[in-house]
């Protein structure tokens, strides 16, 4: 007779047909990428949302008209300008982010002088320099506006040096009254006056 010492282990019969399958290779897999999604959408932070400005004529006195609206969206390659304007002069025209929240007039030497309290362009990396779009200089610089004869602009723009649309808030959107040279030569590519103006909210 055999006898069951305290210690031994008990093993109940097993049924191999009601065994559980192990996971298998390709289960793993499955399971190793959902788990690689889940983390993706944890790591990864959401894109700001879109913004909205209003565009403006500028005056002596401040603000004018409403000339249409210019949609600020992210994307990977850059920040991205959807223009709906009207009622601009046809041909070339500076275009740029500038520092302050202001649309209105300064004074100089006695002359008001539109748009002025905008300030000068972006610049929060300090280069001291207009290079473009493209370039290693302000980061407000943007691509020039192209309009029509009959006023309007409906271009879509890129600007590759804004990632962070968010960081555009509580600042302007300036059209000038020239073109752009995208360098220093003329005076800030020689766009000249102001006559547009939006605040980015």
């Amino acid at each position: 007779m055999e006898i069951v010492r305290e210690h031994d282990e008990i093993k109940a019969p097993v049924d191999v047909g009601t065994m559980e399958p192990a996971m298998t290779g390709r289960g793993l897999r499955l399971s190793g990428a959902i788990l690689c999604l889940a983390m993706m959408t944890i790591a990864i932070p959401a894109l700001a949302a879109d913004l909205t400005v209003t565009m403006q004529k500028l005056t002596q006195d401040g603000t004018g008209a409403d000339i249409g609206t210019i949609a600020i969206a992210a994307s990977p390659e850059g920040a991205v300008f959807k223009l709906h304007l009207h009622g601009l002069p046809p041909g070339p025209h500076g275009f740029h982010v500038h520092e302050n929240d202001n649309c209105g007039p300064t004074l100089m030497n006695g002359v008001r002088i539109p748009g002025g309290a905008a300030g000068s362009h972006w610049d929060p990396d300090f280069t001291g320099k207009h290079a473009g779009p493209d370039g290693e200089g302000h980061r407000g610089d943007l691509p020039r506006i192209s309009v029509g004869e009959d006023g309007t602009a409906t271009q879509t723009l890129t600007a590759p040096h804004i990632k962070d649309i968010a960081a555009l808030k509580k600042h302007t959107l300036i059209i000038h009254a020239g073109g752009d040279t995208y360098s220093d030569e003329p005076s800030l590519g020689g766009g000249g006056g102001r006559i547009a103006c939006g605040v980015i909210q």
